[in-house]
């Protein structure tokens, strides 16, 4: 009867008992929801290593992110309905318990958004890199948009009024704007970038006097790689108001060269020279010959201008080609006896 008493006495107007089994209800929602949450994670993994459904390993976070903190609060709650509470302290757990909910939800959602957003990025990578680019801003703004809303779903619940706050920001983001307007150019420079997308990553761009392929598109800067292996760092304004001459967009590449041979050349090898050097082209691949002629009477030499195309971007199979015509056509003059020029001067010295 002693004991019976003893469970039965009143502190802060509920039994022991009833704090007791409150206690119960805790421990038991906190050890069922990790159990769930284990179970989860590991059946999860499982099917995360097939790729076959990208919808696992975006489970697979969310579930991760849940925080221990939310579990613990979900048990306070439900224990909380055994024992009786002042009105107050039930409003102010009830509250605490929503917030948590609502964070947890937006950490739940970025998560999701965070997998998802890079899964997208791997398979379009190769694909579409333009694609690329535009996930990266619109990940960041979907990661603001997100956390704003948890905000104000945050000051709601504790009694802000979000209707005069909304306005009062919208007054105070004049001032900010008027004060960041730097940051601000780049910001929506970084816009234009992604919907007019004058490059995207991969691209190689020349701006001014440096050069390098595009690695990253930020909401504020572009990072370039340059040949010499250094990162370059270009604000998005200051690169959109540049020239820029992006490599990444070219489809053929057109050169011009010339070549000089002496004056004592016979006229019948000067009349081959143009069909030596077409030659030479046209029997290469991935080449389309334009032109070739006698240009001009040189200070030194003959000389002969002609134009083809590469049929592709690649540096290096044009290099592989001007090689190749190149060597064709020292060849080709070594069997005529046709002699390349070089700058001379001839000296004629007069007897008295």
């Amino acid at each position: 009867m002693k004991g019976m008493e003893f469970f039965q006495a009143e502190i802060a107007s509920n039994t022991l008992q009833a704090w007791l089994v409150a206690a119960v209800v805790a421990v038991a929602v906190f050890l069922v929801a990790g159990v769930i949450r284990f179970i989860a994670v590991r059946q999860l993994t499982r099917f995360a290593e097939h790729p076959d459904n990208p919808l696992w390993p975006v489970l697979l976070a969310t579930v991760r992110r849940t925080k221990w903190l939310f579990i613990t609060l979900l048990g306070l709650f439900f224990a909380a309905f055994v024992v009786e509470l002042p009105a107050a302290a039930r409003a102010y757990l009830n509250t605490v318990v929503i917030i948590a909910l609502i964070i947890q939800a937006g950490l739940w959602g970025a998560a999701a958004l965070e997998v998802y957003s890079e899964q997208y990025r791997k398979r379009q990578l190769e694909k579409d890199p333009a694609s690329v680019t535009t996930l990266n801003v619109l990940k960041i703004i979907g990661k603001v948009m997100l956390w704003g809303i948890v905000l104000l779903l945050v000051l709601e619940n504790l009694g802000v009024n979000i209707t005069a706050l909304v306005a009062g920001m919208g007054v105070g983001g004049i001032a900010i704007a008027l004060a960041v307007q730097t940051i601000l150019g780049d910001l929506f420079a970084s816009l234009s970038i992604v919907l007019d997308k004058p490059f995207v990553v991969g691209d190689f761009l020349i701006v001014g006097d440096l050069l390098g392929s595009v690695e990253h598109v930020g909401l504020k800067t572009t990072r370039l790689r340059s040949l010499s292996g250094e990162q370059l760092v270009f604000s998005n304004s200051d690169l959109l108001n540049s020239r820029i001459r992006n490599y990444g967009r070219m489809y053929e590449r057109r050169l011009q060269f010339e070549i000089g041979v002496t004056y004592q050349t016979p006229r019948d090898k000067i009349i081959k020279i143009p069909q030596i050097i077409r030659e030479a082209i046209e029997k290469m691949d991935k080449t389309r010959f334009d032109r070739s002629h006698f240009k001009e009477f040189g200070a030194s030499a003959l000389t002969f201008e002609s134009v083809y195309y590469v049929l592709g971007p690649d540096y290096n199979t044009y290099m592989d080609i001007q090689q190749a015509i190149n060597l064709h056509i020292h060849e080709c003059f070594e069997q005529e006896g046709i002699e390349f020029a070089y700058p001379t001067q001839t000296l004629f010295v007069q007897k008295a």
